[in-house]
């Protein structure tokens, strides 16, 4: 990766955990000029990943998937490569909106022959794009331009007669005995209706967002089957995984 990808890619990071971070607190984080910092704001600003106020700088959205792929890039991407580890070439899967489910879906087509992916996300759909000959089926539903993603009743519809081996999620938070939850009411219960036409779920997700709770579970019953995340997650979410019955797979 060239030095001004790393840069940008550590830019969106110091934003994504911050929120709000002024170009002269990034220039002095990086050790580089405000100058430089200024070049790669406007480039960051072009792609529509982040906007600028008052010598600030905030991510576009927070649901904005291209903005949260550079946060815990390198973890991510191991996430992403262990959870293809599942997928044998020719499979059929479906893959929900994320930032570890575009690393996934990336990994997959690079990596994996003649496969059928599913997805409810635009965002995935262009990511992959050109990368390979597996095929990228893309659900259409009501289109949240934020999260790049499709929900609504008429995804339901879509999937009427589909029925996967596997389906890869994300989620925005987890609470032991409660499960998984999502932040948005439509796009919870678009993942609840995509588990709904799946026999099993993987969720992979950074080990973070298990300290988080946020407000609409995601109730996937007995089909989550496995969780892959990074080696930091607690003693109390791997009991609590273990108590319903879901394999924990940490890189």
């Amino acid at each position: 990766m060239a030095a001004a990808e790393k840069r940008m890619n550590r830019i969106l990071e110091l934003i994504a955990e911050r929120k709000r971070v002024e170009v002269a607190v990034i220039a002095d984080e990086l050790g580089v000029s405000q100058v430089t910092i200024r070049k790669d704001l406007n480039e960051l600003e072009s792609r529509g990943v982040i906007r600028r106020e008052h010598g600030c700088a905030m991510l576009h959205s927070a649901d904005d998937v291209e903005g949260r792929l550079a946060y815990h890039y390198e973890e991510k991407l191991r996430i992403a490569r262990r959870a293809a580890e599942c997928v044998s070439d020719g499979d059929v899967v479906m893959i929900e909106s994320g930032s570890c489910c575009a690393l996934l879906a990336a990994e997959l087509v690079t990596t994996k022959r003649d496969l059928t992916i599913f997805t409810n996300s635009a965002f995935i759909a262009g990511y992959v794009r050109g990368k390979s000959s597996s095929r990228i089926m893309l659900l259409g539903g009501l289109y949240q331009q934020d999260s790049q993603v499709m929900v609504g009743p008429m995804l339901e519809r879509c999937m009427s007669g589909l029925y996967v081996d596997l389906l890869f999620v994300g989620a925005d938070g987890y609470a032991p005995g409660l499960g998984f939850s999502n932040r948005d009411y439509m796009r919870a219960q678009a993942v609840r209706d995509m588990a709904s036409h799946a026999g099993r779920v993987i969720v992979t997700t950074e080990s973070e967002k298990f300290a988080k709770r946020s407000t609409v579970p995601l109730d996937f019953g007995d089909r989550a089957c496995m969780v892959v995340t990074d080696a930091s997650v607690g003693p109390e979410v791997s009991k609590g995984l273990a108590d319903a019955g879901i394999q924990l797979v940490t890189v």
